[in-house]
């Protein structure tokens, strides 16, 4: 399919979890579903299953295991992984690398940001975020509010080697004064979560979004059902807690048993969670110690926690880009799309396989022949 040709889809176009169309076209980058006469090139793709191009909700584009990398051509390279993994959406949840050069790119992903980790001093990873004290909370909060896209990240727990274990990061009546200061520019607020303490606080001050929330409890599942707030899993992330309690070894006894049964219990934990109506999203945590590109992972492990396949499948998906503010399959929207050959929402491991994958209406994963 060349650039200025027209791409004529048939079958099952799902423009949402539960509503389909049987055709579609993409001409000039856009999607359309009015029949398009064209006189030039027309590749037809048949018998497919058409989904918006995926979301990872939780991604960091400029870290790697050693910490930042800060030139372009990792940049690149950890955006181009998440590309050929279904991923043409990213939400960079805490990033200190200044990426906005990849919206000039329409060969990769887009991304919506959310500013610089926000920490309490000395009690995160070292480098990587901003460091402060509550009382200097709310304004660093407006500071990385007005450098992200309607996102701001806390840290809100992290061990604490006076408790020798995880503990919250700030008091109540500083993450008051810092989600009014984040709401009132406009932007919601996410904030890291392995345990259970920092929890009640958060909620209770008003935030929108846990991610890992590996410590909810059945008091702080209802809460969070009662206010409204959405987490993202990032198991593919938990999945690693075994290791992180053998590195604390026998200096942190305590962190490591308490990591050891979060992940014990992580499908649990998020299995509850939706039972609850908790708006669940699908997220990596790619960066670090997670590789780029393994989307689909995370959205079968949901299913594996005890979401229905098409639950686990929207949070990547239809209502992931609801949530963030972007277009799926609608009518002229940028064509971020993938092909593939069969329902992925009876299998959702259909999506680590797709037949095509379309950005901003160009291949980049070609089918036979196109």
């Amino acid at each position: 399919m060349s650039s200025d040709g027209v791409l004529h889809l048939r079958g099952h176009i799902l423009v949402g979890p539960d509503e389909e169309v049987e055709q579609a076209w993409v001409v000039n980058g856009r999607i359309t579903f009015e029949p398009v006469r064209h006189s030039g090139e027309v590749t037809h793709i048949a018998d497919a299953w058409v989904i918006p191009g995926l979301v990872d909700a939780h991604c960091h584009i400029g870290l790697d295991p050693s910490g930042i990398t800060d030139d372009r051509g990792s940049c690149e390279r950890q955006a181009r992984d998440d590309l050929a993994g279904g991923t043409m959406l990213i939400r960079d949840a805490g990033s200190p690398v200044d990426t906005r050069w990849i919206d000039d790119r329409a060969d990769l992903p887009r991304i919506v940001r959310a500013g610089r980790h926000i920490a309490r001093t000395s009690r995160y990873i070292r480098g990587i975020g901003h460091e402060v004290e509550p009382g200097d909370l709310a304004a660093m909060v407006r500071q990385e509010a007005a450098r992200g896209d309607g996102w701001v990240k806390l840290v809100g727990d992290w061990i604490d080697r006076e408790v020798g274990d995880l503990a919250p990061c700030w008091p109540a009546d500083a993450l008051r004064e810092a989600m009014d200061a984040a709401h009132a520019a406009g932007a919601r607020v996410t904030a890291h979560c392995f345990g259970e303490d920092c929890l009640e606080d958060l909620i209770e001050a008003g935030i929108d979004c846990i991610e890992h929330a590996s410590g909810l409890t059945p008091e702080t599942v209802a809460l969070a059902a009662a206010r409204g707030v959405a987490i993202v899993p990032t198991l593919v992330n938990i999945a690693n807690f075994p290791n992180f309690a053998d590195a604390a070894g026998t200096k942190f006894p305590t962190y490591g048993a308490h990591m050891r049964r979060l992940h014990t219990e992580r499908y649990a934990t998020v299995g509850a969670a939706f039972d609850a109506g908790l708006p669940i999203f699908a997220g990596t945590d790619a960066g670090g110690s997670v590789a780029h590109g393994r989307i689909a992972e995370e959205i079968a492990e949901l299913v594996t926690a005890g979401l229905p396949p098409t639950s686990a499948l929207d949070g990547a998906c239809w209502g992931a880009r609801s949530w963030l503010g972007r277009p799926g399959l609608d009518e002229g929207a940028g064509a971020d799309l993938l092909v593939l050959d069969a329902d992925p929402r009876v299998d959702v491991q259909a999506v680590a396989h797709p037949r095509l994958s379309v950005l901003r209406g160009r291949v980049v994963v070609p089918a036979a022949g196109v």
